[in-house]
């Protein structure tokens, strides 16, 4: 199978729909709007999954693999994602995203932002890459994990906040934490000692960018083996205006930030920190372990595929997307 694309056939694809029902508004509209716009373009009526509280994703996307998917679209927040990733790793099944909810990380990465139409343009003009994933004991994140100051920002941040406002909500989250003790930590990558930081946050990023599109690392490729590992070190106010002035400049240099590559990485701490898999928070933790699992999952992606930015395309194919929709209804 080449690396950009899958054949469909006549027919199109046999696709599922994993649907988080809390997050959406309108359940009945994205079910029509789905349905409407593949059978326009070819494609069978998709079969639909609903998640649970027990079962948030992972039951379901295995049991659309079982029914003869070859696309699941999976349309949710990070944790929707997250779960069934953990279904679709492994398999020649392909992952699309249909962004919901206020936080998504992987669809900021692939700069589909909000947009439904868009998602599904994506999948259906058939671009697919076949990207890292990383492994947390028995989870999997596509865009990363990170212990410390990053975790305090999504806990500090309310589900009603994000609801009303979006994205932005997490600066609110972000403001109330500036001000904490850095953390003493051992960082070991693969084989090498262990380097002792005082960090306010460690980053192990398999894509580069953060809620609202930011860029943090420029260089991180979904698909070169590595993880990158970003180290924060800001101590006062000063240190963290230098340091989002540069990341949003999309500087090269980023003062108080270290990055650093590998394939395995334990990070230690002194003491108990909060800790998150690509944007859900989970128990908290003096280690945070992770490795890379290499090209284990089939991705939907803007075209061409082999852009190391997964967002490349990403506005024409939303445009693409808006008249396909339309020309369905």
């Amino acid at each position: 199978m080449p690396a950009d694309s899958r054949s469909g056939g006549a027919g199109g694809l046999r696709s599922a729909v994993v649907v988080n029902p809390v997050k959406q508004t309108d359940l009945d509209g994205l079910r029509r709007t789905v349905t409407e716009t593949l059978a326009a373009a070819g494609w069978p009526e998709p079969a639909w999954y609903t998640t649970t509280v027990d079962d948030p994703g992972r039951g379901q996307a295995r049991q659309a693999i079982e029914d003869g998917a070859e696309v699941v679209f999976v349309c949710g927040g990070d944790g929707t994602v997250m779960s069934c990733v953990g279904a679709l790793v492994g398999t020649d099944v392909a992952m699309a995203i249909l962004p919901s909810g206020t936080g998504n990380l992987l669809a900021a990465n692939l700069g589909l932002s909000g947009d439904l139409a868009a998602g599904l343009e994506v999948a259906l003009e058939q671009g697919r890459r076949r990207i890292d994933v990383g492994t947390c004991g028995d989870a999997y994140f596509t865009v990363m994990a990170g212990m410390g100051f990053d975790a305090q920002m999504l806990e500090a941040t309310s589900e009603t906040t994000k609801a009303r406002v979006g994205w932005p909500a997490y600066v609110m989250g972000a403001l109330r934490h500036l001000r904490d003790r850095p953390m003493r930590v051992s960082i070991r990558i693969d084989d090498q000692p262990p380097r002792r930081r005082r960090a306010r946050t460690v980053l192990v990023a398999n894509v580069g960018r953060l809620q609202g599109g930011v860029r943090l690392l420029a260089d991180a490729e979904p698909d070169d083996g590595y993880l990158d590992v970003a180290v924060l070190t800001p101590r006062t106010l000063n240190h963290w205006v230098s340091l989002g002035w540069a990341v949003l400049r999309r500087r090269r240099r980023v003062p108080r930030m270290e990055v650093l590559r590998g394939r395995r990485i334990i990070i230690t701490s002194n003491r108990a920190q909060p800790r998150e898999l690509d944007g859900d928070v989970i128990p908290a933790g003096r280690a945070l372990k992770v490795s890379v699992r290499p090209q284990a999952l089939w991705l939907c992606v803007p075209r061409p595929a082999t852009e190391p930015d997964l967002a490349v395309d990403a506005d024409a194919v939303a445009e693409r997307g808006e008249r396909r929709v339309e020309g369905a209804r």
